[in-house]
């Protein structure tokens, strides 16, 4: 019988394919690799933040629209818009002994501001049926009312916070009032007082300077005695009441409110508290400690009351290096969001002309605006 014979072969004289034999990468081409995924993703990042910022910039921009709906709704019921902050009113400084006054300023209780005012209007009645609006903002009864987060009112690009905080005095140090301290909601929006701004000294003077022409620079004496109309040419001040046929320079082309991130100071949404002042977060040789009333106002300029160190009128746009507390900011690329007394949102450019700015800020004053200059 014949066997057929099988050779075992090794391993070793087995035939090598060299086209499937997979090769390792070598450390020149690893380094290679993982310079162009570097490459890739640092292109790809900035993208990505883009990205993030236009959809934080679009949530800044419904916020606002919504705040402005908020006011109209409010005027339809009220036929006014709400005041920038209830104060008791005085012509020399005298009020009822059961209300609290700043001697300086004469801002005295309740003290709410329109940020609260519009809580109704803006679904929020949660928060403004927990208030007392009877009792000044810092009565104990509204301690827990007044310190909530609205949503509304908070920007997502602003940084520095957008927890409550302790309202401050001239010091820096937390007021106290009856022994006690007032912790209020932040806000990151604020509403326009005009081009003029009429707190602390102003607000319990006599008399005081305006300007009578923006573009020949010239002032006029007016009467105040306690009255901020007087000087006031925004919508937004202490006791204002504001109707749509004041805003003679039509509401399309007049600002309501706008930015102010945490980062700049601090702002609430509930109001002015008598003897508070706003603080800087940062130096800058133009700002410094401001009154009570920039706690949720801001203003334009120029102002008669308020020179650079070169004593000419200062006009501070959205972000404006002066970056004064009373001022709009925003940390947003390149300028910030305003909403209009129409309602309508624009976004305004740190470029913005001064002149423009001024124009838009004040509701009166029969400038002609030139929109080619946004």
């Amino acid at each position: 019988m014949f066997f057929p014979v099988f050779r075992i072969r090794s391993v070793k004289d087995a035939p090598i394919d060299r086209k499937s034999r997979r090769g390792a990468f070598t450390l020149v081409e690893l380094l290679v690799v993982i310079a162009i995924i570097g490459v890739l993703v640092g292109l790809l990042l900035p993208a990505v933040q883009g990205a993030r910022e236009a959809a934080r910039r679009m949530e800044c921009s419904n916020n606002l629209r919504q705040i402005a709906l908020a006011s109209h709704n409010y005027a339809s019921a009220f036929k006014q818009f709400p005041p920038g902050y209830q104060s008791q009113p005085t012509s020399n400084g005298n009020v009822p002994s059961w209300v609290t006054i700043d001697s300086t300023t004469w801002d005295a209780g309740s003290g709410w501001g329109w940020g609260s005012m519009l809580l109704p209007f803006a679904e929020q009645t949660a928060v403004a049926d927990q208030i007392r609006f009877d009792r000044p903002v810092w009565d104990p009864e509204n301690e827990a009312a007044i310190a909530a987060t609205i949503p509304m009112y908070l920007c997502p690009s602003s940084t520095g916070g957008d927890q409550p905080f302790d309202v401050l005095n001239e010091s820096g140090n937390a007021l106290s009032i009856s022994g006690r301290g007032v912790r209020v909601g932040r806000s990151h929006y604020v509403a326009s007082h005009g081009q003029e701004s009429c707190w602390g000294e102003c607000g319990s003077a006599a008399v005081g300077i305006v300007f009578d022409d923006i573009y020949q620079g010239t002032t006029r004496t007016v009467q105040i005695d306690g009255d901020a109309s007087r000087v006031a040419d925004g919508p937004f001040y202490r006791n204002s009441r504001t109707r749509f046929r004041d805003v003679t320079d039509g509401t399309s082309q007049t600002i309501f409110f706008g930015e102010h991130a945490s980062a700049l100071s601090e702002k609430t949404w509930v109001g002015v508290v008598p003897g508070a002042f706003t603080h800087p977060q940062f130096l800058s040789p133009e700002n410094g400690a401001d009154a009570a009333a920039t706690l949720t106002l801001v203003h334009a300029g120029p102002s008669g009351g308020e020179l650079d160190i070169t004593g000419q009128p200062i006009i501070h746009p959205i972000n404006f290096p002066t970056y004064h507390v009373g001022q709009m900011y925003s940390q947003h690329v390149g300028g910030g969001n305003v909403a209009y007394g129409d309602g309508s949102v624009r976004f305004v450019t740190n470029f913005v002309d001064l002149i423009l700015w001024a124009e838009m800020s004040s509701m009166n004053e029969r400038e002609q605006i030139d929109w080619s200059r946004l």
